[in-house]
């Protein structure tokens, strides 16, 4: 993903957040890259690992002047990549929804001790979201919101952040647990879901490519804050067409992100975020 960069814990991470507030861009989420992997995500609730330790150096240096998403699930942090506790069967397997809802929990518990401002669970479990409310509100903080990973597709467009991230399933794939892109009607269903378990911001994921499905949660569930993530496909298609010469970048990112907003999201999550903020700057951009 050209433009896109993976940064260490240190003044490279420091500089990135000092050159988006400059952009006037103030919230972040962040994805890890864990030192070690294993069959239970262990990595994902270390208090030392690396969402935690970034959560903490970027609160401490910057304060309540940035705002910290964490997005949490284990695909990053399982030698498996799934998003749960998977039970292998010989040739078979599942994944134990009831089992990982509670490492989901753990898991966001860490990152609320760490100083996250938000949580999101992305692994798209049934129940996840009211599993980390009670465990949230149990431990003392009742106030950090929830923006859920409601309507999460299983697309064909996270090819390149699963590369980046060493995250692909070494089995199977996740559409057993993620949703089908032929359904609509589903997402209506996990939206409303999620808001009844706790979520304060809901969001469907990808946001190009299903702006029906973010115009039809925004017109039935009007008051909720939506999120849409412009995910690292989406972001790559454009990137390419641009660099071949096929389309003004500047533009098509402009025009897309614009539709994203038509549809009805409040929240875009975007690999363009910087660059927006400059295009904006400069004006007379369409």
């Amino acid at each position: 993903m050209p433009d896109v960069y993976r940064y260490p814990i240190n003044d490279k991470l420091i500089k990135f957040i000092e050159l988006s507030i400059e952009n006037g861009i103030n919230k972040f989420i962040l994805f890890g890259i864990p030192k070690y992997k294993d069959d239970i995500a262990s990595s994902a609730m270390d208090s030392n690992g690396v969402i935690q330790r970034s959560t903490k150096i970027i609160k401490e240096t910057f304060g309540d002047k940035v705002l910290v998403i964490t997005d949490e699930c284990t695909d990053e942090y399982t030698s498996h990549g799934h998003c749960g506790i998977v039970r292998v069967n010989g040739s078979s397997y599942k994944v134990d929804n009831d089992e990982s809802i509670k490492l989901h929990a753990k898991i966001a518990l860490s990152q609320a001790k760490a100083g996250a401002d938000v949580i999101a669970p992305s692994s798209m479990m049934d129940g996840v979201v009211g599993e980390i409310r009670r465990t949230l509100d149990e431990n003392g903080y009742e106030d950090i919101p929830i923006m859920a990973y409601s309507s999460k597709y299983a697309s064909s467009f996270y090819g390149p952040f699963r590369d980046a991230a060493y995250s692909k399933p070494a089995f199977g794939d996740r559409r057993g647990y993620q949703m089908d892109p032929r359904n609509k009607e589903e997402a209506l269903r996990e939206v409303y879901l999620d808001i009844e378990e706790g979520a304060d911001i809901v969001m469907v994921k990808p946001a190009h490519t299903y702006l029906d499905v973010i115009s039809e949660v925004k017109r039935n569930f009007p008051s909720y804050t939506l999120a849409a993530y412009h995910v690292s496909g989406e972001y790559s298609m454009i990137k390419a067409a641009s660099i071949n010469g096929w389309i003004d970048e500047k533009r098509s990112v402009l025009e897309v992100t614009t539709s994203i907003f038509r549809a009805g999201a409040d929240i875009v999550i975007t690999y363009y975020a910087n660059k927006i903020m400059q295009w904006l700057k400069e004006g007379d951009v369409f």
